[in-house]
């Protein structure tokens, strides 16, 4: 159930489809009406986002609260948290939300990432005040029990063993986060280290969700074929009714990150790894702590380095050399505090991970050096507004957008803005944002290499 947002759907890039810069220009227009927004007297934001294409609405209740906000030594808490709310109230016990789900043919999920964590629920259009009902009810409701919370912690560490115990590439992104992050707290796991997973009890849970999960600390998302004056006494009448906590603090503080002074790198050799990676992680402003424009200039430098067969990584790596069978680059926007800028190649056989790293070096000085060429940068940002259009065809994906953005700082207006931004990014800032944060003391580099002794010593084993 655990989530990270990455970037925008990338169909449109992978179907080549790209707007002419006239349909560009219009994209604001073919964004659908504005979402209407509204704060209830107990402190709950609601956002309602019409689409009357299908009688089908998608609720999404979002608490601002994610790993990062997690009592140091109790990791993995808040996504804890999220698996025991489906553990039923007083009013609903266990499993009749979820069933009333399924037999009207919707569909659920929860996920939990560094700085929220969010339900959702999918359903018919007139089953919608059924699941504001249930979903207000649990948000202070929950009743919870050793007997289904000690099971429901096995289920987190076997969640925890499939997801990144048996996954060498997960295990490498922990150890860069750990890595990257000296101070703050995004360098623990969103599940939590194992360690401190084994210990999470019923009063940790119960005290974790008291603290945090209140309306004047979440927002609701509706999005489908609804109204906000339709559906705002529906609202009122559910969730209005939940009385807010008096101590939810108005701005989240962390500690934050000393100046970087050094590259860091890490080496997770495993068994079971059959492509070797390497993969570079920098430390970055995400779009709520950027200075204005500087994150869209990011977004469009991780377009350019790394999506698609005519990336700048792609191209220099995989095409012309060939050094690698694949190489992107991504940026995550979305967070409260200084994020990740990544870089990832898998070398070809008999490649060494140092004439990658040099391949990736000359790109960004490249980058850092010159403007890049104006029809490349047409391209991109053609490509980016497109994919944001394309991907608006999906309810879900609209709520997630507007649910997270608002979450960690931003506004309704940052996301419909967004195409307006991106379009306004130039060349210069492009140069200017490669040579200001993509510096090596800036990065901690992560090699996943295949573990050959262990392998031997299972077969000098087997021999004796």
């Amino acid at each position: 159930m655990t989530f990270s947002r990455r970037s925008v759907v990338r169909a449109a890039a992978a179907l080549g489809i790209l707007m002419s810069p006239a349909a560009a220009q219009s994209v604001t227009a073919q964004t659908g009406t504005r979402p209407a927004t509204f704060t209830l007297n107990n402190g709950l934001n609601v956002i309602v986002i019409p689409d009357h294409r299908t009688p089908v609405v998608t609720q999404m209740i979002w608490y601002k609260v994610g790993s990062a906000d997690e009592t140091p030594g109790k990791s993995g808490l808040a996504h804890f948290l999220e698996h025991l709310m489906f553990k039923g109230t007083e009013a609903h016990p266990a499993g009749e939300f979820s069933g009333v789900i399924a037999r009207i043919g919707g569909n659920e999920n929860a996920f939990t990432s560094t700085d929220y964590t969010a339900y959702f629920q999918r359903v018919p259009r007139d089953q919608l005040a059924t699941m504001m009902t249930f979903e207000a009810d649990r948000m202070t409701g929950l009743v919870l029990k050793d007997e289904n919370v000690l099971p429901e912690r096995d289920v987190v560490l076997e969640e925890y063993n499939m997801r990144v115990a048996n996954n060498p590439d997960a295990r490498l992104t922990e150890q860069i986060m750990a890595a990257l992050y000296l101070n703050h707290p995004y360098g623990r796991p969103v599940i939590g280290w194992r360690n401190e997973i084994e210990k999470l009890n019923r009063e940790d849970a119960l005290a974790f969700y008291k603290r945090f999960y209140a309306p004047n600390n979440a927002t609701l998302v509706i999005a489908g074929d609804v109204t906000a004056d339709d559906i705002r006494p529906t609202i009122e009448a559910t969730f209005g009714k939940v009385p807010p906590q008096p101590s939810i603090p108005a701005h989240r503080v962390r500690p934050q990150e000393p100046p970087p002074a050094a590259p860091r790198s890490v080496t997770l050799a495993d068994p079971r790894v059959e492509q070797p990676t390497m993969r570079r992680y920098y430390l970055v402003p995400s779009a709520v702590s950027a200075a204005p424009a500087e994150s869209a200039a990011l977004e469009v430098l991780a377009q350019l380095m790394g999506s698609g067969s005519n990336s700048y990584l792609y191209r220099a790596l995989v095409v012309d050399k060939p050094l690698a069978v694949s190489a992107g680059a991504w940026y995550q926007g979305t967070a409260i505090d200084p994020s990740q800028f990544g870089i990832s190649a898998s070398p070809k056989p008999g490649v060494e991970f140092s004439q990658l790293e040099q391949g990736i070096d000359a790109v960004i000085t490249e980058l850092a050096k010159n403007p890049v060429p104006a029809a490349d940068l047409e391209r991109v940002k053609t490509q980016m507004i497109a994919e944001a259009i394309y991907a608006q065809d999906s309810q879900t994906t609209l709520a997630r957008w507007y649910g997270a953005a608002v979450t960690v700082g931003l506004s309704v207006d940052d996301i419909r803005s967004w195409p307006d931004r991106v379009r306004a990014v130039t060349a210069e800032q492009v140069r200017d944002a490669a040579k200001t944060w993509l510096e090596k003391k800036r990065s901690v580099t992560g090699y996943l290499i295949k573990d050959t002794t262990a392998t031997a010593a299972k077969r000098e084993e087997k021999r004796s």
